[in-house]
């Protein structure tokens, strides 16, 4: 069964994702901060990584050249990789030694700039238009939107102001909240990947709405589809008889961690349930000391595991595997990881943050809760629980309801935004 795509239309011809009438691009594509080959649910490698891969990868299939430049990952600076066709990982020495973290990372924006600048210059290259992704990259696009006289378009995944007000103990720095409102107006259009993402720009920065583009993030369909419940189960050594609650993500107070775990503690008379937890940078630092803790002290160690950090690859077999799916995040600027989850037939619980109401269809595909509480969650687990043994959600037709989210569609999206800028040829 195929739904019809959430994107308005893909373009023809000329390969797929490409624009009718536009020659190839030349794309330069900022991701300075995180890695896009980054170790996923670490902390600043999460869905913004898997989207510049995967947009990528379609914008190069399309005939479009991507050279994506990063600070971050491991490996030899400076080195070169193709990530498949088209598509280049580049990546820029700065600092002593080659590495600057990620806080310290806005005083050097302009030795990024001018490595970038250096590499190009090495090696011939240019390029027709800019694509950033978080404020950190957007600084180094809006350099090169000076002195290239390029469009530069901005990405921004989260705003720290959206951050500031869904959660209390995620206080981004005030120079983050000048900035983006800065780039927001400096830049040369932004797109965002739901239309919550763009009424926040428009209310707390002022961006006039016709500035601001709207594509969702996408799954890639042949990657993410159903495994037999028994099979994944067997290969990733769960038992049958559980009920599987699962998280995936990063480990920052933003995603509500907390307010999960507090769900399991009043669950924890209910037998044969199990929270598994993938995500997080290792057993020792504060964030996972903090939430072992508090596992520890509401007694419910026997009903949590944490899985630590799970490539990629696997998660098709621990979405098939889970009964369920939960988005506990306080914010969300997408939430790719219902969408992975829909994908491989397993309905989802989340809080209406970023693209929640339009991928979960209440009491169909999943549940959405309107005054999230550990409580609710909680009472959410429940309800799946019933339908599970009901079996009210058919695992078909909860991926069907996502069919239309294949990364080909949001790059066709994607290169009619970049196409605005360009006149036909032909």
């Amino acid at each position: 069964m195929k739904t019809s795509s959430v994107i308005d239309s893909r373009a023809q011809p000329g390969g797929e994702g490409s624009v009718p009438g536009v020659r190839p691009l030349k794309i330069a594509m900022l991701s300075i901060h995180a890695n896009p080959l980054g170790a996923l649910g670490t902390e600043d490698t999460g869905g913004m990584s898997v989207y510049i891969r995967e947009l990528s990868r379609e914008l190069g299939s399309a005939g479009h050249s991507v050279d994506i430049y990063t600070c971050a990952g491991i490996g030899e600076l400076n080195a070169e990789a193709f990530l498949s066709e088209h598509v280049r990982l580049i990546h820029l020495r700065i600092g002593n030694g080659g590495y600057v973290s990620k806080n310290r990372l806005f005083a050097h924006l302009q030795e990024v700039f001018l490595s970038l600048e250096a590499h190009m210059t090495a090696n011939r290259a240019s390029y027709d238009l800019v694509h950033s992704h978080y404020w950190l990259s957007g600084g180094v696009g809006h350099r090169a939107q000076d002195r290239w006289y390029i469009p530069h378009i901005v990405m921004f995944h989260t705003t720290g102001i959206a951050k500031r007000v869904a959660c209390g103990q995620e206080r981004e720095p005030s120079v983050r909240l000048i900035t983006e409102k800065r780039l927001a107006h400096a830049s040369d259009r932004i797109i965002t990947a739901t239309e919550r993402e763009r009424s926040l720009l428009v209310r707390y920065y002022r961006v006039p709405r016709e500035k601001i583009g709207v594509v969702p993030c996408g799954v890639d369909l042949e990657r993410f589809q159903p495994v037999a419940r028994e099979l994944a189960r067997k290969e990733l050594g769960l038992q049958d008889s559980e009920f599987i609650v699962l998280y995936v993500g990063r480990f920052a107070p933003v995603k509500g961690l907390d307010r999960l775990m507090a769900a399991a503690a009043h669950l924890r008379s209910r037998k044969g349930l199990t929270f598994v937890i993938i995500g997080g940078d290792g057993r020792q630092t504060p964030a996972s000391i903090a939430l072992r803790r508090f596992v520890r002290r509401a007694s419910i160690e026997s009903i949590v595991r944490f899985q630590g950090r799970v490539e990629h690859e696997l998660l098709p077999l621990y979405y098939s595997a889970a009964d369920v799916l939960v988005v506990p995040s306080y914010y969300e600027s997408f939430g790719l990881v219902a969408l992975e989850s829909l994908a491989c037939g397993t309905p989802v619980i989340a809080a209406r943050v970023g693209a929640m109401d339009s991928l979960v269809q209440h009491g169909r595909t999943g549940l959405l809760i309107d005054t999230p509480s550990p409580r609710s969650f909680a009472s959410a687990v429940e309800r799946i629980v019933v339908s599970s043994s009901n079996k009210l959600m058919s695992r078909e037709a909860i991926r069907a309801s996502v069919l239309g989210y294949g990364w080909q569609d949001v790059a066709s999206a994607v290169a009619r935004e970049y196409a605005a800028f360009f006149p036909p040829c032909g």
